[in-house]
C-alpha cells in the first residue's frame, strides 16, 4: 500500500464523524461534504506523521473549515432566515435532497439547527464541539482564537440561547405543547373538525405578506375560516420539514426546509383553545424572535 492509499483509508475511517461535525456546524449536507472534502485537501498535503491523535487533528481542521465558512456566510449576509417556498423533493448537483438533508435534520433535532443558525459562528463551533462532542475547551480554545476560558464562555452563551431563558414554566409549555400538537396533527391528516376543536370559536390568524401567496388574505377570522385556511397552506406546504420550537417564550412551530428558517407560527392559547395565530415570514421579523429548543 503506497503512502496515498494510507492516507484516504485513514481518512475514510473518520469521514462519517467528520461529516457529522459539519452538518451540526453548517445545517446543509452539501456544505458539510464540501467542508470534509476541504479537510481531505488540507489532510493530504500536510505532514501527520507525528500527530498522536488523528481523529482529533482532523475534528479540529473540519472545525476550522467550518468556522470559515459560517463566516463568510455571515460577511455575504446570506439569509439562514431567508423567506422562500418549501423545496420540491429533487436531486441536487451534490448527490443530496432537501428530503435527505430533512431526515438528517430530524435526527440532530431540526429546531436545535435553527436555533444553532442564530448563534455567532464561534459560539455555535464551541456549543457543538463541546456538547455534541465532547471536544475539551483547550482543543476549542486555538480554533477561535480565544483563552479555554473564553472558549468555555462562549459555549455557555450558546447554551443558554439555545435551552431559552427557562422563565417559563414547564408546566405551561407542557400543556401549550399539547394544544399545538393538537393543531398541527388534525391539520396534517385533514381532519377539520379536530381543528375546530382546538380551535377558539373567535380565533384570529394573521399573516405577514410574505407568508400568504399573493392576493391571498392576510388576516382570517372565526374557526370555519383558520380550519379552512390552516388545511389549504398544509397542502402547500406538504413537503416542508416543521418542529415545535420555543417562540419568545411560548410553544410555537417552526417550518425549515433544507434546515433553513423559512417561517415562524406563534400561537395565543386561552382556556386549552388557540385564540390566535401569527404567521411570519418576512426575514426582518424572523431575526426578531427569540428561539430556543423545547425540551421534551
Amino acid at each position: 500500500m503506497d503512502e496515498g492509499d494510507w492516507l484516504a483509508r485513514r481518512f475514510e475511517e473518520n469521514r462519517s464523524h467528520l461529516r457529522a461535525v459539519a452538518y451540526r456546524m453548517l445545517g446543509s449536507l452539501g456544505e458539510a461534504d464540501d467542508a470534509v472534502q476541504e479537510a481531505w485537501l488540507r489532510f493530504s498535503r500536510s505532514d501527520t506523521s507525528g500527530v498522536a491523535n488523528l481523529g482529533g487533528w482532523l475534528t479540529t481542521v473540519v472545525a476550522r473549515v467550518c468556522l470559515d465558512m459560517l463566516r463568510s456566510r455571515k460577511s455575504r449576509r446570506e439569509e439562514p432566515l431567508g423567506a422562500h417556498e418549501p423545496e420540491s423533493i429533487v436531486s441536487r448537483e451534490d448527490g443530496t435532497s432537501p428530503e435527505q438533508e430533512a431526515l438528517v435534520a430530524d435526527s440532530v433535532g431540526l429546531a436545535l439547527l435553527v436555533v444553532l443558525e442564530t448563534l455567532a459562528p464561534a459560539e455555535r463551533l464551541a456549543f457543538v464541539l463541546h456538547d455534541m462532542f465532547a471536544v475539551p475547551f483547550d482543543e476549542i480554545a486555538p480554533i477561535v482564537g480565544r483563552s479555554p476560558t473564553a472558549a468555555r464562555q462562549l459555549a455557555s452563551r450558546a447554551r443558554r440561547r439555545v435551552r431559552g431563558a427557562g422563565t417559563v414554566a414547564s408546566a405551561d409549555l407542557t400543556r401549550q405543547r399539547e394544544v399545538v400538537e393538537a393543531f398541527l396533527a388534525a391539520t396534517r391528516s385533514g381532519d377539520f373538525d379536530a381543528l375546530l376543536a382546538v380551535l377558539d370559536p373567535d380565533v384570529v390568524r394573521r399573516a405577514d405578506a410574505a407568508a400568504v401567496p399573493r392576493g391571498a388574505p392576510r388576516e382570517l377570522r372565526g374557526a370555519h375560516a383558520v380550519a379552512k385556511g390552516a388545511l389549504a397552506g398544509s397542502q402547500r406546504a406538504r413537503s416542508a420539514p416543521v418542529a415545535l420550537a420555543v417562540v419568545n417564550g411560548s410553544v410555537g412551530v417552526v417550518v425549515a426546509p433544507g434546515g433553513r428558517l423559512s417561517r415562524v407560527i406563534t400561537f395565543k392559547i386561552r382556556s386549552g383553545k388557540i385564540a390566535e395565530i401569527d404567521v411570519l415570514a418576512d426575514p426582518a421579523r424572523l431575526r426578531q424572535l427569540h428561539l430556543a429548543v423545547l425540551a421534551h
